[in-house]
Formats: C-alpha cells, structure tokens, sequence
C-alpha cells in the first residue's frame, strides 16, 4: 500500500476551511417536472442556452462513468483537462511554499501551470529510452512536495511508461502521482483507471480531445477518491462547463461505435506512416508510440520542418525539448493527409 498517504496531510489549509459558493442550481436540482424557473436572475425567454448549465454534469458523467467503469462520485468534468491539472493545483499545492516533479520531456502546461501557481517545478529528465528515472525522482522529493505528474503515453514521445515504474512511485511517495492519459485510447496498456481503488494517492487525467476528437468543446475528465474529487469541487467554478459543450459531449459519448471506428482507423495510419518514416534517408530514428502521432529523429530537423511548410503541411518541431533534439513530431491525418504527406516525404 502507499506510503503514509492522508489527504488532510497535502490539502491547503485554505481550501479545508472554505465554505464553497451554492449556486441555484445547487441548492434546487431538476427531477424533470414542468418548472417555473425564478430562482438564478436567468433571462426568461428560451433560446436554448438562457439557462444555467448544470454544475455537476450529471446526464455527461453517468454515460462517462459506465463506459470508463468508475462511480460518478469518482469522476469530476473540467474545461479542458487544463482547468483540471489547475484546480489540482490551486487544492494541494501552497504558493510559494511546496514544490512538484514534472519528467521531460513532456506535456509543457504542468509547467506553465506551475509558474501561475507560484509553486517550484523540480524536473526530472526522463532515462534515455524515454522512461521515469525512479530513484532520481524520489531523491527529489521532500517534505514540500505535493505532486508527481506522469504522462502516460507521453507527448511528445508517444511512448507508455512501465507499470513497474509508476505503481513504485505510487506506493514510495506520500503526495499525488497525477498520471495524464489523454492518448490512452491508443494504447495497447490498460488504462491506471482499473488501479483506483488500491491507490488512494493516484489522479487520473483524460480528455475528449484526441479520440474522441472534441478538441474545440475543451472537455477533460479527472478521476480520483470520492475524498479528492470532493475537494476539487469545492474550489472549482460552479459552471466550469457550459451547456453545448455538455450536449456535444454527451452526443458524441452515446456514439461509441463511430469512436471506435476512428481510433481502429488512426492506428491502421499510425502503421501506415511509421512504416514510411522508416524507409526515409534522413529520418535516422523512428520512436514506439501508443499515441496518434509519431516522434521521428531527422538529420535536420529546422530544415525538413521548413520543406513540409513550403509543402503546405504542418508539423511540430520538438527540437527544444530536452533529449527530442532534431525531432518532429507528426500527428496520423486522415488517410488521404497521410497519403499526401508520404507523397511530400518521399520527394524531400
């Protein structure tokens, strides 16, 4: 079991006395009933969004929660999963005070989110073949630090971390691992969602961003302890995400076929593509991914950034990220984009 982990030890003494703001839509909760609505200053005349949305997403998470096999009570819904990674922030971490471990190279927001909370970013670079360094991160841990925050599979290396590694820093470290998984739904490994109930100090993060391909509703998942998402709905807005977006959202959940059926195709243009890179002169190292993109190790990474933007395709140089230099990273298009750019590879 974990080590000595109690959440009453790591939550900030500010957000343990706060008495949270009750909306309207709190305090009287729609049983479905014809209602006349005068209790939120709402305008009156419908347009289909002149009502408050509901706070806790309930018709959202009851679909979520069954297809992801978790209790609603488990589960809290944010604007995007960056307004999540903030809110964990905003609840555990003391300004100017504790400290978190972020493993580059990875996912840049936990960094940025850091710089906003005025809370020390101790990085840990990953081992050369992209994977925690455990005992370097546990000797960076003291008595301030509240978080560890694991991206699994990583961006932008695309790979998934050994469960080894990860349940050893779930089980050695008395703060919260917080493991993001927004590219789970192309992996192969089992999602750390199965893993709830044996650590108290796990957070899994996801996203409808990538599979589900909802990128423009921004709509992030957190799933964690009754205890910690109680916490972390009493700090967060009490309408962090409106109404269309929970609509998009639940429309597009109920449709998990049509999903399924884009990520089958991804993966099938992930091969496609890996197996393209890999017949290219310049391309010197092609990295395993369980994501919907593809890190390539390229003789000149500026320069062959440049010749697909003069071929009108878009890329991401991640050359400034620490052990990525002269890297792209290319995202799996559709098949005709994968088509094109293998046509523009190819010719370069």
């Amino acid at each position: 079991m974990t080590k000595t982990f109690n959440i009453n030890n790591i939550v900030r003494e500010s957000v343990k006395t706060l008495k949270p703001y009750s909306s309207a839509r709190d305090e009287y909760v729609s049983d479905g009933s014809t209602m006349i609505f005068l209790d939120a200053n709402e305008n009156p005349f419908e347009n289909g969004v002149n009502r408050y949305p509901d706070p806790y997403q309930r018709s959202l998470k009851a679909v979520l929660a069954e297809q992801k096999g978790v209790s609603e009570s488990n589960m809290l819904l944010g604007n995007g999963s960056d307004e999540v990674l903030d809110l964990i922030y905003r609840a555990f971490c003391e300004p100017n005070q504790d400290n978190i471990i972020t493993l580059p190279p990875t996912y840049g927001m936990y960094k940025v989110l850091a710089g906003i909370n005025a809370v020390e970013n101790r990085e840990v670079l990953l081992t050369s073949d992209f994977e925690p360094d455990v005992p370097a991160i546990l000797s960076a841990v003291d008595e301030n630090t509240k978080l560890i925050f694991i991206c699994s599979p990583n961006n932008p290396t695309g790979n998934s971390f050994k469960k080894e590694y990860v349940e050893k820093l779930l089980e050695s470290f008395s703060g919260l691992v917080v493991i993001d998984e927004a590219y789970i739904d192309f992996s192969e490994q089992e999602s750390w969602l199965s893993s709830l109930n044996n650590y108290p100090n796990l957070i899994v993060t996801q996203t409808l961003s990538k599979a589900y391909g909802l990128a423009g509703i921004r709509l992030g998942i957190c799933c964690a302890s009754e205890e910690i998402i109680a916490i972390l709905n009493k700090i967060k807005p009490p309408y962090n995400v409106n109404q269309l977006t929970q609509q998009k959202a639940l429309q597009r959940v109920l449709n998990e076929d049509a999903v399924q059926q884009e990520v089958v195709q991804i993966l099938e243009e992930r091969a496609n593509l890996k197996q393209a890179l890999q017949e290219l002169d310049f391309v010197e190292q092609l990295y395993p991914s369980n994501a919907n993109f593809v890190l390539a190790k390229v003789d000149d990474a500026d320069k062959r950034y440049q010749q697909l933007l003069n071929q009108h395709v878009v890329v991401r140089n991640r050359s400034t990220q620490p052990l990525c230099e002269n890297t792209l990273r290319f995202t799996v298009g559709t098949p005709t984009e994968n088509k094109a750019l293998i046509a523009i590879l190819k010719k370069l």
